[in-house]
């Protein structure tokens, strides 16, 4: 694998994998990009919400999806025939009115033909907590398919079985009594948890933590997603040696994910601060010095007899 900072049409007839970075505006870059090359694109556009990196060009709600719409259909262009997008989206939050940017977004797909294959779930344990509301704990990763035939690697991706000695009925006609499952493990539902243990089998919810501090992952970047997220849609949506593109990449989280298994990767960003800071992860990655969680892992629960899990003496009071 290698990283650049090159002219993508360039670097697309390397013989070797590569990771590139490309710093500007993502419809001025993506114009640049060759049409129909990425097998997958997959991005946590900004939400519109005030961070940091989008108070330069703050959008009505209005303003926002046209901008999306604009940067949907460059990705349209840039997808392959058989390829798929990924599209992580939270909520837009306006006088206090949640909005779903999923329900949003749809039809800024769906009106180009893309299909909808699945509506994911990632669940995850810390943010804001809210009190004129229930605290947001999840966001949703929309997977669009460009035609019926496209790319999807169900084997890189099973779960274990649950029941692993269920055998058909015996009104099955050619099946009786035989295992009823998968000897390789079950398909993941759309509601995963990322678990080697008890949740990842009982409880299949994309159940990873957010990049807190502390995590291994984290960065300067306020809404950066974990490595892990982006793997099991590589896997399973990608081949070794297809292109994925992260137009909105920040720290580098899905190029790194790419790279982990073979697969090349473009990600743009505008900021500048945030390439540097995915260039030396990626460096770092290719390395073996990059600090990740690893997949599977499951999410960590105190145990009674820990500090943080014992009720403080204030609350005895109340």
């Amino acid at each position: 694998m290698i990283l650049r900072d090159a002219d993508p049409a360039r670097l697309a007839e390397s013989p070797r994998a590569a990771s590139e970075l490309i710093h500007g505006d993502c419809l001025d870059k993506m114009k640049a990009l060759d049409a129909g090359r990425y097998r997958l694109i997959i991005s946590s556009p900004p939400y519109n919400i005030g961070k940091a990196y989008e108070r330069e060009d703050s959008r009505s709600l209005s303003e926002y999806i046209e901008w999306q719409d604009s940067v949907i259909d460059r990705a349209f262009e840039l997808l392959s025939p058989d390829g798929s997008i990924c599209w992580q989206v939270g909520n837009f939050v306006r006088d206090r009115e949640y909005i779903p940017l999923d329900i949003l977004s749809y039809n800024l797909f769906a009106k180009r033909g893309l299909k909808l294959r699945n509506r994911i779930i990632w669940r995850y344990n810390f943010g804001h907590n809210q009190d004129r509301r229930f605290s947001g704990r999840y966001e949703t990763i929309l997977w669009f398919t460009k035609a019926d035939e496209y790319v999807f690697n169900l084997d890189p991706v099973r779960v274990p079985q649950l029941y692993p000695g269920k055998r058909h009925a015996s009104h099955k006609q050619g099946k009786a009594g035989q295992p009823s499952g998968n000897p390789k493990g079950k398909n993941p539902a759309d509601y995963w948890e990322f678990s080697a243990e008890r949740d990842f089998v009982e409880n299949p919810v994309w159940d990873l933590p957010n990049l807190r501090a502390g995590h291994p992952e984290k960065t300067a970047h306020p809404c950066q997603f974990p490595i892990e997220l982006a793997e099991r849609c590589i896997l399973a949506l990608t081949s070794e040696n297809d292109w994925i593109l992260d137009p909105f990449v920040g720290t580098g989280s899905a190029l790194i994910a790419a790279a982990k298994h073979q697969r090349n990767g473009t990600g743009i960003d505008r900021d500048a601060g945030y390439l540097d800071i995915a260039r030396a992860r990626i460096h770092a990655f290719h390395q073996g010095e990059l600090p990740m969680r690893p997949s599977g892992k499951p999410v960590r629960r105190p145990s009674s007899t820990e500090k943080v899990a014992q009720i403080p003496q204030e609350w005895a009071a109340e």
